[in-house]
Parts: structure tokens; C-alpha cells; sequence
């Protein structure tokens, strides 16, 4: 019964996360003009009108290009810091452990503010020039990929650090040849998290960008507020791509995962 029970319990769940998911990837292949009301007939119609509007174009590759340039922004800088705090004595560690799980857990919201009123209301950087959005997104995005290396450095084992110094490795050889090479599985997860969280990300993208300038969430929020029938469907299009990538990226992960566990065995 407990068995029973777990898997009911588990399935509710899954149901509950996948089924909205599902019920907006099935809307993508009609020709309805809103969820929920008649499905019609099957099309591609919102598939090619996503690849043929210009500004769906633009916006979608404008959002790639700041997500995967912050993401690698925030992994070379969460990788050196948890290097750094790792081996660092415990108060500095404790120090800089804090400081990271400040972001973490503090509202987008108020992230998204507080860059705002440093760089563009004190320090006068104006919000047209990308930096503000481009440090908003990273200040979002590295404390997250931080929390996926520090437990790959928990796990490693030091004596081959100093093996390699022993053996005649200055300390940066140390590094890329034997230190780094270890953290590889929570550097590509966390590069992989911080760009979800870059596409994802609505408030701290809606104080920092410049005016004429849209990312997927805050094009789809402004989207929902207007009246284009079209552009509302081709965005039902976008939105199953986008978890249909996730999904493919996941699997590939978890199966290369398994092939690197069972050939190391």
C-alpha cells in the first residue's frame, strides 16, 4: 500500500507539473485562436509564423545571444570564486558561502531594483548601452551556477591537487590539468541552469533592459496584452520548442553521465 501510494502520489504530481505543458504543446499544432476554446483543425501555421515574423526573429535571437553571453560570464566567474572560497580558510569560506546564498534567496524583484538604482540612477550608466542588463543577469545567474561546483569540489579529492604539485606542476598546471578537468560535469550544469535562468527571467530583465529591446519573457508578457492573434499562437510554438529543447538537453546530459560513470568502472 505505501507503494501504491508513493506512485499515485507521484504521478499526481508529474501530472500536475506536465499536463499545462502538454495541453499548450497540443493548442501549437492548431489553427484555435485561444487555449481552451475549439481546437480546429491540425497546422503548422504558428510553427511558420514564428520563423517568418522578423521581430519574433530578432527577439528570440537577441534572447539567446544575452543568455549564453551571461551564462558564460557567470560560470568563469562562479568557477574561480568557488575555487577560491573552497580552499580559503573556513571564515572566508563561510564569508563567501553567505554572500552567495543572498541571491539566491532574495526576490528577483528586488535584484532586479537594486541594479537598477546602482548602475543606471547613481552610477549614470545608461540602460541603452546593455550593461545594466548584462550585470543583472549575471548577478541573477553565477550564484546558481556556484551551488552546482561546490559540491563536484566537495567530492574531488584533494591529494591529487597536491600530488601534481609534488610532482613538478606549478599550481595553475595544477589547476586546468587536474582540478578543473573534475568540476567539468558541475561546470556545464551550471552554464546549462544560468542560461534557463537568463531565458526565464522577467523582473530583473524589465529594470535594466533598454527600451526597444525584448526578451522571451518580456516580449510574451507584452504579447498577452495585446491584441495579435497571430503572435499570441506563434508564442504557443515557442514555448513547446523551448521545452522540447530542455528535454533533449536533459537526456543527453543524464545518458553521457551514465556512459562516463560506467566506463570509469
Amino acid at each position: 500500500m505505501k507503494n501504491a501510494f508513493k506512485f499515485i502520489w507521484l504521478g499526481v504530481v508529474l501530472l500536475f507539473i506536465y499536463v499545462p505543458v502538454a495541453v499548450l504543446a497540443v493548442y501549437s499544432f492548431t489553427d484555435a485562436a485561444m487555449v481552451g476554446g475549439n481546437i480546429g483543425g491540425f497546422s503548422f501555421d504558428n510553427y511558420l509564423n514564428l520563423f517568418k515574423n522578423e521581430e519574433l526573429r530578432s527577439m528570440i535571437f537577441g534572447t539567446l545571444v544575452l543568455a549564453f553571453v551571461c551564462a558564460a560570464i557567470s560560470t568563469v566567474l562562479a568557477t574561480l570564486g568557488a575555487i577560491g572560497s573552497f580552499y580559503s580558510k573556513r571564515i572566508t569560506k563561510s564569508l563567501i558561502n553567505t554572500a552567495n546564498q543572498i541571491p539566491v534567496v532574495n526576490a528577483d524583484i528586488v535584484t532586479g531594483f537594486s541594479v537598477c538604482i546602482l548602475l543606471i540612477v547613481i552610477l549614470r550608466i545608461g540602460k541603452d548601452t546593455f550593461i545594466p542588463l548584462g550585470v543583472g543577469h549575471v548577478v541573477l545567474t553565477a550564484p546558481f551556477v556556484y551551488l552546482s561546483i561546490i559540491p563536484k569540489l566537495k567530492q574531488m579529492d584533494n591529494s591529487l591537487y597536491e600530488a601534481a604539485l609534488d610532482l613538478g606542476a606549478t599550481p595553475v598546471q595544477a589547476l586546468f590539468k587536474v582540478v578543473l578537468p573534475q568540476l567539468i560535469p558541475g561546470i556545464l550544469s551550471g552554464f546549462m541552469l544560468a542560461v534557463t535562468l537568463s531565458l526565464d527571467d522577467y523582473f530583473v530583465t524589465t529594470y535594466t533592459k533598454p527600451s526597444t529591446f525584448d526578451t522571451i519573457s518580456t516580449y510574451v508578457v507584452n504579447a498577452t496584452k495585446g491584441s495579435q492573434t497571430e503572435i499570441k499562437t506563434a508564442l504557443w510554438a515557442l514555448s513547446t520548442l523551448i521545452f522540447v529543447i530542455v528535454i533533449a538537453l536533459v537526456v543527453a546530459m543524464n545518458l553521457l553521465s551514465g556512459r562516463k560513470k560506467e566506463a570509469a568502472k
